[in-house]
């Protein structure tokens, strides 16, 4: 089960983050997972993405939660990261995360530990020793700008 029920997280008084909206080109895109346009289609950020990374919303429309992966075409509601906002993203499981910790895309849209030649893509707000066998939700802000080197 999921550690938090949605994936922007706020604030209250900030407008809610931009969305675009477009097919799934997988059945494995979980909310909270990095997301890039590929050929007009969301795919899964990877470890070698390079350019604007997008995070997957819950489907509240289908009244889905965080923890249910939109299906191959589904329409994935991508949200635009700014650093302003907070967002509750995916952390891959064996990654210890300190507060402030740089984070970089990993595999199947998981966030990572960055390391001194990794790009940096957010910054965790919170603690959270992801030993759960499975990708967690922990509280991110994102890094400003798009990829930029961890230093």
């Amino acid at each position: 089960m999921a550690r938090y029920n949605k994936i922007y997280a706020g604030p209250a008084t900030e407008a809610t983050p931009q969305v675009m909206e477009l097919p799934a080109a997988t059945g494995t895109i979980v909310p909270g997972c990095l997301v890039v346009v590929n050929s007009g289609e969301f795919a899964l950020a990877g470890a070698a993405t390079v350019g604007k990374v997008w995070i997957a919303q819950d489907n509240y429309l289908a009244m889905k939660g965080p923890d249910d992966a939109y299906g191959e075409g589904d329409v994935v509601m991508g949200m635009e990261m700014l650093d302003e906002q907070l967002f509750n993203a995916r952390v891959a499981t064996g990654n210890n995360v300190t507060k402030g910790a740089a984070l970089t895309p990993a595999a199947n849209g998981e966030l990572a530990i960055a390391g001194l030649s990794d790009m940096v893509v957010a910054f965790a707000e919170e603690a959270y020793n992801n030993t759960s066998g499975t990708s967690q939700l922990v509280r991110v802000r994102a890094a400003k700008g798009y990829l930029t080197a961890a230093t």
